[in-house]
């Protein structure tokens, strides 16, 4: 073929592509591009996909088939495929063994405790398992605390990787055994001139000082963002508090990742234990657990409570022990974040949601590296709507100004109760996807990812963009704000 004509053919493709892209352009709403052009993100940057639940095709589609980091909003993969492979009453146990004789209250042996990846086992559930425990008889262990975490194989892990935080919440690594979110909570409270801080459970061996300048200020300006925790590991290990804090804050806690699952869940453990006056005089142990049937299982409460606190909330670790779980339980113990990926990969592909620009790391959207495209997470959205299971998806999401992620965003809107969105962000990613309902009582899925240095200045043209597709995809009347 001539170059010449090579040529035309190549650059008539452009053009058409072109032509395209500005079509599609063309039809997003004004107020929504207006958005995006005062906050310096450039339409390139920006995946759309709305769609009616009731129809095949969609309403507004831009960009939509590029492969895009979604943050937390990749939550919506992981529940949706936990819902199809587990069911909505899955539930997670926590098996404990006596092993040894039990006489007058006294084991003399070890206790054992195997965890099976429960997300939510919280301090009150914690309290729970160890009152089942003294109704069978154990009040005093002489022995050691054998923590099993075989039904996890994980890779050594860095909280701090991500983003250099390491004990932020949201940094908490998975665990087979994990209590209370892998949090040690403190109390901060001023006292006098000073401010006193205290764990919420006893942090025996660890050396804890409160640096914390305290001001005389009747208003909490800054709060916990002006606290400064450091944690110093070793023999003898240090955690200190410094910063600013305001007299007008009152009594406030503290949430720290500081150590890792099992260690967190040791310190919980014999703190409770000991307050219920217990005692337990070995030292804690790695182990495996016996063959023979536990003394106790402790079981969760099911799947579909667990996605709403995931969900509503964002929890990352959470999400990592689900995925996990998937794993396990499709390809067996021990679980790897391999078998989840895959599990997970296969629960989209059977219900024709497609995976070929999926990039899963930990399915929770903590990832530099995790991407799909907004057209497949509009495909997802409404293979959930189709499912008999879309009543706990849905609700499992926050609802705009209500609760959850979404409590404070989009406040005296039309929007106002009328989505459930998962939001996701990260450094130079904004994202939201769910569902909408319009004034006419349509429904509708939405999906908007934005990745761009800006991304944080995108919720004015989020707005806008729900607000159009409250409106049923027509123009805001006189007077509603876009």
């Amino acid at each position: 073929m001539p170059f010449t004509r090579v040529m035309f053919r190549f650059l008539a493709s452009l053009l058409i592509a072109g032509l395209a892209v500005s079509v599609r352009a063309a039809e997003l709403p004004a107020a929504f591009t207006s958005a995006l052009e005062q906050a310096g993100i450039p339409l390139g940057h920006v995946a759309v996909r709305v769609q009616p639940l009731d129809a095949a095709e969609p309403l507004l589609s831009h960009n939509a088939e590029a492969a895009l980091n979604p943050a937390s909003v990749m939550k919506l993969v992981t529940s949706f495929a936990a819902l199809n492979q587990l069911g909505p009453g899955y539930v997670w146990t926590t098996d404990v063994w006596a092993d040894g004789t039990i006489e007058a209250g006294v084991l003399t042996g070890d206790l054992v405790i195997k965890g099976y990846g429960d997300p939510i086992l919280t301090l009150e559930r914690m309290w729970l398992l160890q009152r089942a425990l003294r109704a069978r008889g154990v009040q005093h262990i002489r022995g050691n605390l054998v923590l099993d975490t075989s039904h996890f194989d994980l890779p050594t892990l860095d909280s701090g990787a991500f983003d250099a935080e390491p004990l932020a919440m949201y940094n908490a690594l998975p665990g087979a055994l994990v209590a209370n979110f892998n949090a040690v909570t403190l109390r901060l409270k001023p006292e006098g001139e000073q401010v006193r801080v205290t764990p919420d459970v006893a942090l025996p061996g660890v050396a804890l000082t409160s640096q914390l300048v305290l001001e005389d200020k009747a208003e909490c300006n800054g709060g916990k963002d002006a606290i400064k925790p450091f944690f110093f590991s070793g023999e003898h290990p240090v955690l200190a508090i410094s910063g600013r804090y305001a007299r007008g804050c009152g009594e406030q806690t503290l949430s720290l990742n500081l150590f890792d699952a099992a260690t967190t869940f040791d310190f919980i453990f014999r703190g409770l234990w000991g307050e219920s006056g217990g005692t337990l005089s070995g030292t804690t142990v790695s182990g495996r657990a016996p063959t023979s049937e536990p003394l106790l299982k402790s079981a969760s409460a099911p799947l579909t409570d667990a996605l709403i606190r995931l969900n509503k909330f964002s929890n990352n670790l959470m999400t990592r022990n689900l995925l996990l779980t998937l794993g396990a339980e499709k390809y067996g113990a021990p679980a790897t974040p391999e078998k989840g990926i895959n599990a997970v990969t296969d629960a989209l592909t059977q219900r024709g949601v497609s995976t070929r620009k999926l990039v899963l790391e930990n399915g929770a959207g903590l990832s530099r590296i995790e991407r799909i495209s907004a057209a497949a997470l509009s495909q997802l959205l409404h293979a959930a709507y189709r499912s008999p299971l879309f009543a706990e998806f849905e609700s499992a999401l926050p609802i705009v100004a209500i609760d959850g992620t979404l409590k404070k965003r989009f406040n005296g809107s039309v929007l106002a109760g009328n989505a459930h969105l998962k939001t996701g962000s990260l450094r130079d990613v904004s994202a939201l996807a769910g569902y909408v309902v319009a004034a006419s009582g349509q429904r509708f899925s939405f999906v908007m990812l934005v990745n761009h240095a800006n991304a944080r200045r995108s919720e004015a043209a989020q707005r806008a963009l729900l607000e159009w597709v409250q409106a049923g995809g027509l123009p805001a009347p006189e007077g509603v704000a876009q």
